[in-house]
């Protein structure tokens, strides 16, 4: 089954950076992290997106983890 994304709810960089109220190098940083640390972004040539729903997950297992 293909699962379809509403593309509606992208994010570019400095519009997450705004909603999380950090610096842009710091969204930077956790992009270039690997593993479950890695803020999940998608790709779109040389851009970065990102899904606010996904990044809310994210947040709420770093928080649990106290990683974030």
């Amino acid at each position: 089954m293909q699962e379809t994304m509403n593309l509606d709810g992208l994010l570019t960089l400095e519009e997450l950076a705004q909603k999380l109220k950090v610096k842009r190098s710091w969204v930077y940083a956790r992009t270039r992290e690997t593993g479950s640390g890695s803020l999940p972004r998608i790709k779109c040539g040389k851009y970065l997106r990102f899904s606010e729903e996904a990044v809310r997950d994210w947040l709420a297992r770093a928080n649990t983890r106290e990683e974030c």
